[in-house]
């Protein structure tokens, strides 16, 4: 164990973990591709990209050379009565990636923050327009939004990371997903009753992540659409781990052809270097802040918003996006993760094994023992971080095919020794 892991140990505080029981964490020297190598020379294939930041590997060249060339320039600088350069540019491009009038960009650090910042946006669009008590949002079982306070109020009650905080903040509505004609008529008559109280509807699309890596078809989303402009509601879209390829297209409000109100980004956002975060709002919201009245505007701005190096390491991203490479690395690591993990069917306690674009799942009856399985995977030279009843991979689109027949490998010897 090197030395400043055994010094820093009694001092630093990590996440999601019960710190007294935890195996210790893994001393990391270096990155490179899809690998973690240790400190103890062991080189560990990443199949979750580092919690589905790196999706073009680490220590991409073209990203870090954008970095190195911005950090020479100016590494920060306040957002606040200043621009620069590559927050106005990543602003222009994401608004021409996205659909319809997605296209008024408020950076920020993390995702919870984002989410945060939306559910702000949607609050205040209706104070704006003169409406009160629009204060609630709906939300959906199984869906994760984020651990800040408003953000764990939006999460699923029962998913368990957040149930030490009920009663904390005022409870929202955390309904099922419409994904039957009796779930969709559920919906539709809790906001025939409850809608004068809601502000929006926010959703992670096709999968949600964090919460169980639960999947639902773009027709859910088309439900979502309906019913929000039936009832006079916003739609947020929670993009922040289905944004950019992980679900086989850029942005799943892209491909699954229904536009939300405002769209949250972060994670893949920078390609996994630099913490940043963004929630974009179409034009009608943003109209709704757009005034003389200095008391309209949007009161907020976290300190390091559209940090420089964080803006230029997404717009690199964004150029490797560009060339479209990226979609055939997807649909590959999709067939691989289908085949290899399909032995996992019949595992004791297996109860679903799904895929989609460059997402596997393995799911359990019951919630697995995280610290120990992340033990048995590094020991197959393997970094893959269960959650909940899931072992699920992620891996970055530049993952190799041996390397992928490592990740599903290792997860079937694993399982069936369970």
């Amino acid at each position: 164990m090197p030395q400043w892991l055994t010094d820093g140990a009694a001092h630093v505080w990590r996440p999601y973990c019960q710190m007294k029981t935890a195996p210790a964490p893994l001393a990391v020297a270096r990155t490179d591709g899809a690998r973690i190598i240790l400190e103890d020379g062991r080189e560990l294939v990443d199949g979750i990209a580092s919690w589905w930041t790196a999706c073009h590997g680490y220590n991409h060249p073209h990203i870090r050379a954008a970095v190195t060339a911005q950090l020479e320039r100016a590494p920060h600088v306040m957002f606040g009565g200043l621009a620069h350069e590559p927050a106005y540019r990543l602003a222009s491009r994401l608004a021409a990636l996205l659909p319809g009038e997605l296209d008024h960009v408020f950076f920020a650090e993390s995702g919870s923050v984002a989410v945060e910042i939306s559910m702000k946006m949607a609050l205040q669009y209706w104070i704006n327009r003169g409406v009160a008590g629009r204060t609630k949002f709906v939300s959906f079982l199984g869906g994760y939004h984020g651990d800040t306070l408003a953000t764990m109020t939006i999460c699923d009650p029962e998913e368990g990371m957040h149930g030490l905080f009920a009663g904390v903040m005022p409870a929202q509505h955390v309904v099922a997903m419409p994904r039957d004609l009796g779930s969709e008529a559920a919906l539709d008559s809790l906001l025939s009753a409850k809608g004068s109280e809601i502000a929006a509807l926010i959703v992670e699309p096709r999968v949600q992540g964090a919460g169980g890596m639960v999947l639902h078809d773009d027709s859910v989303l088309a439900t979502l659409r309906r019913l929000a402009d039936k009832h006079g509601l916003l739609l947020i879209f929670d993009e922040i781990f289905t944004g950019f390829g992980r679900t086989g297209d850029l942005f799943a409000c892209t491909g699954s052809g229904v536009i939300p109100d405002i769209v949250t980004l972060s994670k893949a956002l920078t390609g996994g270097t630099l913490p940043l975060s963004a929630a974009i709002a179409s034009r009608r919201v943003f109209e709704a802040f757009w005034s003389d009245d200095a008391g309209a505007a949007l009161m907020h701005g976290p300190t390091y918003m559209a940090n420089p190096l964080a803006c230029a390491a997404a717009n690199a991203s964004l150029d490797l996006f560009e060339d479209g490479a990226w979609k055939a690395d997807v649909a590959r690591i999709n067939a691989a993760l289908a085949e290899g993990l399909e032995p996992c069917r019949k595992a004791p306690g297996v109860v679903d094994v799904r895929t989609l674009g460059a997402i596997g799942v393995v799911e359990f009856e019951d919630a697995v023992d995280t610290g120990d399985l992340c033990v048995k995977f590094a020991e197959r030279g393997c970094w893959i971080r269960p959650m909940g009843k899931v072992v699920y991979l992620t891996p970055p689109f530049v993952t190799s095919d041996a390397e992928l027949s490592r990740l599903t490998g290792a997860i079937c010897e694993v399982v069936a020794g369970s």
